[in-house]
């Protein structure tokens, strides 16, 4: 490879992973803007942030000069599945938050990655090495730390959740990977998911609206417009560089989110959900550092 050659890659990278990092701090204020949304429902929450997010997506289709449409009709039900996951993942990522302190909920969301290892298995037929199922199954160890089951306690339900809302993410991860592969556009992914969160979240709404301020508000339609920033950024960041060079890069999340809860919502985690972050992080590095040496 030529020195050019070289740099130019290693440019593809940095952007990759400025835009992964970009990302999770979109996704971080979102998590804080439905927290500080207040006690109104998940489904209220979901709706108003991708009614945004539908906004967004249908001009960045505009921008680009196309119509929106899916390319190929046999790719409908994938389409349906993503967004459905999708869907069950932000309503439970979003009463989750509304219960539990920020980075908590934020890392229990963060299990996402290794459900999709899992459903990449069972959907996709792709194979995993033992290696990788055991970095799973240690996640999923470092998630107990943080939803400390005890029968009675009144985080036990909201951090169980948390924990399927991860599920549905890696579930809705897995068809959007799907989807991709059989060359639909990611504008319009977006697009479909958000219309249909919406048809999903309207009826329940509609049956049990629960009365807004103007702060309440303009908070979720903040959350929309940061998720927007960051499902384009993540988009963007794959486009510059694959998976096993950035994707641990996802975790500073966490980072975020922790400093947002605690200068912003005055919350700091106990000792156990700290041993819980330590874990996750440590089992997606030691994933990320398999996966690149597998790769080469």
């Amino acid at each position: 490879m030529s020195q050019g050659t070289k740099q130019a890659a290693g440019a593809q990278l940095y952007k990759g992973i400025f835009f992964i990092i970009l990302s999770s701090f979109c996704f971080a204020v979102m998590n804080l803007f439905v927290s500080m949304a207040g006690d109104v429902p998940a489904m209220q929450k979901s709706f108003f942030r991708n009614i945004v997010s539908a906004l967004f997506a249908f001009l960045m289709i505009v921008k680009n000069g196309e119509r929106p449409g899916i390319r190929d009709r046999k790719n409908l039900p994938d389409y349906i599945l993503r967004s459905l996951f999708g869907t069950l993942g932000i309503i439970c990522n979003f009463y989750a938050v509304s219960h539990l302190n920020l980075a908590d909920a934020s890392m229990l969301n963060k299990m996402s990655p290794f459900f999709t290892l899992l459903f990449s298995m069972l959907i996709l037929g792709e194979t995993a090495t033992l290696f990788q199922i055991a970095c799973v199954a240690g996640a999923f160890v470092g998630s107990l730390f943080i939803i400390k089951p005890a029968f009675g306690s009144m985080a036990l339900f909201p951090s169980l959740v948390g924990l399927c809302g991860g599920m549905a993410a890696g579930a809705a991860y897995t068809m959007l990977r799907k989807l991709r592969l059989a060359g639909e556009p990611g504008p319009m992914i977006i697009l479909f998911f958000s219309l249909f969160s919406c048809v999903f979240c309207l009826p329940s709404m509609l049956l049990s609206y629960a009365p807004m301020s103007g702060r309440q508000l303009g908070m979720l339609l903040l959350a929309g417009l940061f998720a927007s920033g960051g499902q384009f950024s993540i988009t963007a960041a794959y486009s510059y560089a694959p998976a096993n060079q950035i994707s641990v890069y996802d975790y500073s999340m966490m980072i975020f989110s922790t400093l947002l809860g605690f200068f912003v919502l005055g919350q700091v985690p106990d000792a156990l959900s700290f041993i819980g972050y330590f874990v996750i992080c440590a089992m997606a590095v030691l994933m990320f550092l398999y996966n690149r040496r597998r790769e080469a």
